[in-house]
């Protein structure tokens, strides 16, 4: 399957800006997350036409500081519960360290966007937005 399976390079869109500088300070599943800013590349500005303040949007980001190697975790960090593959659980410690955050944009002004809350520190890359539709409701 390897020879099968091609290598993709993602081009992050833009940058996290928050007051969770560690990964010890990000709230799990975002409860209690801070508002944060999204700083977003000029050459997609054209691409936030249609969004609005109140809007909720999915934030697609690279987890930049997680752990690839790791293939099984105590889910919510307690050794008292069994070791669980990475795909059953919300690990940011995966192969592909791909966040998935639902947040409410706050304002836009220019090309940098305030959302909240997120739980994803300072620094995170910005691979995608994508609008949460109705159908979304369970994420």
């Amino acid at each position: 399957m390897e020879n099968e399976l091609e290598t993709h390079a993602l081009k992050p869109i833009g940058i996290v800006h928050s007051t969770l500088r560690k990964r010890s300070e990000a709230p799990r599943q975002g409860k209690g997350a801070p508002d944060a800013a999204i700083e977003l590349d000029a050459s997609v500005a054209e691409a936030l036409d249609g969004l609005e303040p109140g809007d909720e949007i999915i934030l697609v980001t690279w987890l930049h500081q997680a752990r690839r190697n790791v293939l099984k975790v105590h889910p919510r960090s307690d050794a008292a519960i069994p070791l669980t593959g990475v795909f059953a659980t919300r690990s940011p410690d995966r192969p592909n360290p791909i966040g998935l955050h639902r947040v409410t944009i706050r304002s836009i002004s220019g090309c940098t966007l305030e959302v909240g809350p997120l739980e994803a520190i300072d620094g995170t890359p910005v691979l995608d937005i994508k609008p949460v539709l109705p159908a979304d409701e369970g994420l």
